[in-house]
């Protein structure tokens, strides 16, 4: 039944599917990517790359599977390569999770060579040619991509993904400023262990505590949240206040928002804006797009990582304790699954708003 249903969605397309290489295909952001795409309708894996001691295996023996059961097939029976531009000859897409450092290196030479990249990496992120697209907030960015190509010579592009907190953060303010305009955001933020890759923080570290400290991470959510709330080449002009957290849940990055607003509201009010904002991937119909993309909950107690992290697949967002500081400040808790819809399922979702738009 279910191979009949992709055999439809991809004659519906009219397209052939995509093919796509990941890099950096054995760490866990990289099986979030195998475990999506392997039953995607319009993409398919051709190449998995990872580092030289992985080269040369079968996917199934190069990869701690973490993800619960067994790799998917066919991507197990795969050959990893290394990340060279001669593994990559046939793809037309590539979906890269590698590490910062390596990407400084090989995202550029790749896009330089005609390769079409989606990073989840953030290396580029603040580079002004760059664009950081959440398709449900910021799809105009997509503009970039010519001016992109004009300055740095390139033949491909690099389109990179936010930070994974940053992503429901901006989701949920979205709609916010389009009702009533933002003057300022302050977020604490609770994030997995996820977060945080594998094998990630020390058990005696994290197993009875909070850590009130992620290098770098209060400078992502102040930066990237104003990239990608603002107009192609020019940010959001507001003061953006994070602090940020190490918490021992397993997955799922839950924000505490006060947002202030330029008017006035009232809670019932907000949470109806929230309901209904139904984006551009949303009115598209595009294959992993949730929809709503935002879940409002009334309970006083909601959202909870464990409970509302898979909401829509992981791909959506849940809001709850909406409240009303005073006249112009709105507070609430909005939670997202950092390795799905802050990772690899957020990328896929980029990907997908560019082959709409015929970029690939």
């Amino acid at each position: 039944m279910l191979k009949r249903l992709l055999g439809f969605l991809r004659r519906l397309s009219g397209l052939r599917r995509i093919s796509v290489a990941i890099l950096g295909a054995t760490g866990l952001v990289g099986q979030r990517f195998v475990k999506l795409l392997s039953s995607h309708p319009f993409f398919e894996i051709k190449v998995l790359t990872a580092s030289e001691r992985s080269a040369g295996k079968k996917y199934k023996e190069a990869a701690h599977w973490l993800l619960g059961g067994d790799p998917p097939e066919p991507a197990s029976e795969m050959i990893v390569q290394e990340t060279r531009v001669e593994a990559l000859s046939d793809v037309e897409l590539v979906f890269s999770s590698l590490p910062s450092e390596a990407a400084l290196k090989v995202e550029p030479m790749l896009a330089e060579q005609g390769f079409k990249i989606v990073s989840t990496a953030s290396a580029f992120r603040m580079d002004p040619l760059v664009p950081m697209i959440i398709p449900e907030v910021n799809p105009s960015h997509v503009s970039m991509i010519e001016r992109q190509r004009e300055e740095k010579h390139w033949k491909g592009f690099l389109v990179a993904k936010s930070n994974c907190t940053t992503m429901p953060l901006v989701i949920s303010l979205k709609p916010l400023l389009d009702a009533f305009g933002l003057r300022r955001v302050v977020t604490v933020s609770l994030q997995a262990l996820s977060g945080a890759g594998y094998p990630g923080v020390q058990s005696l570290d994290i197993v009875d505590n909070v850590i009130p400290f992620i290098k770098g991470e209060e400078e992502k959510l102040q930066a990237e949240t104003v990239k990608i709330l603002g107009e192609p080449f020019r940010p959001l002009n507001i003061p953006v206040l994070a602090s940020v957290n190490r918490v021992p849940t397993l997955d799922g990055h839950l924000l505490h928002v006060f947002a202030e607003l330029e008017k006035d509201f009232e809670p019932e009010e907000v949470k109806r804006v929230l309901r209904e904002f139904k984006p551009l991937p949303q009115r598209m119909g595009l294959y992993s797009a949730p929809d709503p993309v935002i879940q409002v909950r009334d309970e006083e107690d909601r959202p909870q990582p464990r409970l509302d992290r898979d909401y829509k697949g992981g791909m959506g967002v849940v809001v709850g304790r909406v409240g009303k500081c005073n006249s112009l400040t709105v507070k609430y808790a909005v939670l997202s699954h950092n390795t799905v819809r802050g990772a690899a399922g957020g990328s896929i979702l980029v990907a997908e708003l560019l082959r709409e738009m015929r970029l690939v």
